[in-house]
């Protein structure tokens, strides 16, 4: 297979690479994921994280075992097996059925590499009309907030929800990020810090809790997150914390924004509570490490919940913003964001 450059994901020498997002800030450190229990356990382990790009790397291992010549029943079994890996993420079950159908060919080992490559290709191409969407919904000088990390770490392109702050960055129409640190991994203080910090967008990292005292204050003009599942009515599953800020700048009347691409929307699942919520680890909650040590600040004995997403309503959203165009309220309401969907998808 042609070699190829993500910010977190490559093709080397016919080999899988992936950049361990655990290891980041602190180390750039690139890890093999030559077989499906290697990546698999990359995946578990969030050094591969973020729904369209767990999607993009199972394809792309996919392809190469084909092209390496793993025949058909084993690849039906190493699909099946990938699908698995995380339940809530739906692009990886959209991306791994089109993996399906390239296998069904005669000559499957190229149509699985075509198809591989397509999908990263495309996903760029989401990314980019993401953003070109939704810098018209940024006005300048704003202060915007989002959570968890939504960048080129996430995606094969420039990211969803940090994508249209990138590119509003770029036109001059971003005073300041308001980065939440993103309990209990820290992925925004870990992930979207480091990103914000490279390409040199003016930043401030915040504890979770901070939010409401911000908006309060007036200091956030709009929130941006991104999505890892979009239910056919239009609630959406991201990130646990992303509720939290729904309800919140519902009560103080800040734009609250949803930004992904249609892949992230599941038409077959109804609503959020439909949709299915990947239960985490106990020692996330009860300490911290990585590779910078460990730390244990509960109890060994503690009871934890730690539930890796929570489900936001469509009520509280007061815009989608895809790569098929923006999705208001009405339009959602009117079943305009079902037939957008359903357009892109076909």
């Amino acid at each position: 297979m042609q070699n190829l450059n993500t910010t977190s994901m490559q093709i080397r020498d016919n080999r899988l690479w992936i950049l361990d997002q655990q290891a980041l800030p602190q180390r750039q450190l690139w890890c093999p994921a030559d077989t499906v229990a290697q990546l698999v356990d990359h995946i578990r382990a969030l050094r591969v994280r973020g729904a369209p790009l767990i999607g993009l790397s199972a394809c792309l291992l996919l392809a190469l075992l084909a092209e390496q010549g793993m025949g058909c029943s084993r690849l039906r079994t190493a699909l099946e097996t990938l699908r698995q890996a995380r339940p809530t993420a739906v692009n990886l079950m959209n991306n791994l059925a089109r993996m399906a159908a390239a296998l069904d060919g005669e000559n499957f080992a190229a149509a699985m590499v075509t198809e591989a490559l397509r999908l990263v290709e495309e996903d760029r191409a989401l990314c980019q009309a993401i953003a070109d969407h939704g810098i018209s919904l940024v006005t300048p000088g704003s202060r915007l907030l989002t959570h968890c990390n939504t960048g080129g770490l996430a995606t094969a392109g420039i990211g969803t929800a940090l994508g249209v702050i990138r590119q509003a960055a770029a036109l001059g129409k971003v005073h300041q990020v308001w980065v939440d640190e993103t309990r209990p991994l820290l992925q925004g203080g870990r992930l979207t810090a480091w990103e914000l910090g490279e390409l040199g967008i003016p930043y401030r990292l915040i504890c979770d809790a901070m939010a409401a005292g911000l908006m309060a204050r007036g200091e956030v003009d709009a929130i941006w997150v991104g999505a890892d599942r979009i239910a056919a009515n239009g609630d959406v599953a991201n990130k646990i914390g992303t509720y939290s800020l729904a309800v919140l700048a519902h009560y103080h009347g800040i734009p609250f924004y949803v930004a992904a691409p249609h892949t992230t929307h599941d038409p077959h699942c109804p609503d959020g509570d439909a949709i299915p919520i990947e239960q985490r680890p106990a020692e996330e909650v009860t300490g911290v490490s990585g590779s910078f040590g460990s730390c244990r600040w509960a109890p060994e004995q503690a009871q934890v919940y730690n539930p890796a997403f929570d489900v936001t309503p469509a009520a509280l959203i007061s815009a989608w913003v895809l790569d098929t165009g923006i999705v208001s309220p009405a339009m959602a309401a009117a079943g305009i964001f079902r037939r957008k969907l359903a357009t892109a998808i076909g």
